[in-house]
């Protein structure tokens, strides 16, 4: 069984991640690397994991550099002096999980051979074992928020606008509110305090857990409201009149910013982004490594997910929310949000889950990809489960891979083409469930 997610490994701690796995882990990446960075973000059990990780890497002879407490962009950008980078995060889970992501220096995750090589390493226990005079020491790095911090202003260069800043008591706490006021934003923050209960919100960023962000926006007349996820990898966006702006929507405004002529996003990101790019879309698997995966191999201009990560390539291969949030700052400081968003265009969207029994889902996703072959479509890309592409619209069917259900997204221009594309969606969940 694979122990890699879309976005490194992680689980309940004491559950699916344990102290044992974190020492493992550290031990594989000090087999395969000499210098290794480690950060964390405020999680309760944080210096628990990390110490696990610096033993397991010293004791296969890897020199390491401890960076604190910071967001997993600020440590993917440090990792540029090692070579690699272990950050402790659960992202945007709840407060019992925790895990690790890897990082190469070019600011990348691990890509799918890296991962098996870490997984093989994990399993056979072959680490590499010097003996006491060949282990590993440990030091604190303590600029990587200055460097951080310094490398967006170079890029971004000012901002002016009014911002509320809802850290959701994550790693971004110790960034993004300074770093907008440096830049000349007026900013309001909330929920940031570091604490790894994550008591003023869900650390997802999603339009339910931002109430209070939304009213505070509206209260103050703000033009801006900014949300990060635990460890700020993650940005989405409130506009000046509250209202909630998902990444599929901030996708589009970064590509019309940008003027991105090539670009990467996931199976299950919006046509929108066809019509608005003048060269490609390149569609990947679900998760922000696959992403920075086709960024490398196709050089393409910009990248990302609905899920609210961004990747800029001229700046980092790592999702930089932090990054993302000034750069929309900016943007915001010439245009009100409202009318950068209402300009592009919007098209309905449907999405249902169907179950299905655990023990038949080999029977399951061999009768979805018979029908999903037979499908008279456009386009069938089957990166990521099946997503078939029509003139008018689209959808897409995958098996959850950690629950027994067929989810299913659905895209169109029209309501018309909407409906008769979801009728076709449910006859085809229907034919694998019988």
């Amino acid at each position: 069984m694979s122990l890699f997610g879309s976005s490194g490994i992680r689980g309940k701690l004491g559950i699916e991640f344990t102290v044992d796995l974190a020492l493992k882990i550290g031990a594989a990446a000090g087999s395969i690397a000499d210098r290794i960075i480690v950060a964390k973000d405020p999680r309760t059990s944080g210096d628990l994991v990390i110490r696990a990780l610096e033993a397991g890497a010293m004791s296969s002879g890897a020199s390491v550099a401890e960076a604190g407490m910071v967001p997993t962009p600020t440590l993917a950008r440090a990792a540029s002096a090692f070579d690699c980078g272990l950050m402790v995060t659960a992202s945007h889970n709840p407060p019992e999980y925790n895990g690790v992501k890897m990082w190469n220096p070019d600011g990348s995750a691990f890509d799918s051979p890296q991962m098996r090589k870490i997984e093989s390493l994990i399993s056979s226990g072959s680490f590499r074992r010097p003996d006491w005079q060949g282990i590993g020491s440990l030091t604190d790095y303590s600029t990587a928020l200055e460097d951080h911090m310094r490398a967006v202003i170079d890029a971004v260069g000012t901002a002016e606008a009014e911002v509320v800043v809802d850290c959701a008591n994550g790693a971004t706490s110790v960034i993004t509110p300074l770093l907008l006021r440096k830049l000349g934003c007026k900013v309001t923050s909330i929920n940031s305090q570091p604490d790894g209960f994550f008591p003023g919100r869900s650390p997802e960023p999603t339009e339910e857990h931002l109430g209070d962000l939304r009213g505070f926006v509206r209260s103050k007349g703000a033009a801006l409201g900014i949300a990060h996820d635990g460890d700020g990898d993650r940005m989405v966006a409130v506009d000046e009149n509250g209202r909630y702006i998902d990444g599929d929507r901030l996708l589009a405004l970064f590509v019309v910013a940008l003027k991105a002529r090539n670009v990467v996003a996931p199976v299950d990101a919006s046509m929108v982004l066809d019509d608005l790019v003048e060269g490609k879309v390149h569609r990947t698997r679900v998760g922000d490594v696959y992403v920075a995966e086709a960024l490398k191999t196709t050089g393409a201009d910009f990248g990302g997910e609905p899920s609210g990560t961004f990747i800029f390539p001229d700046q980092t291969l790592c999702p930089d929310g932090v990054y993302a949030a000034a750069l929309l700052s900016s943007m915001v400081s010439d245009r009100p949000l409202s009318e950068m968003v209402d300009s592009i265009p919007k098209y309905p969207v449907s999405r249902m889950s169907q179950v299905f029994r655990n023990e038949d889902r080999k029977g399951v996703q061999q009768r979805l990809e018979q029908s999903m072959r037979q499908i008279d479509c456009d386009r069938l890309i089957t990166v990521d489960g099946y997503r078939a592409e029509f003139k008018d619209g689209w959808f897409l069917v995958r098996l959850s891979g950690t629950e027994p259900k067929i989810r299913v997204t659905t895209e169109a221009r029209s309501q018309e083409s909407l409906d008769l594309l979801d009728n076709l969606a449910e006859q085809v969940v229907g034919s694998c469930l019988k």
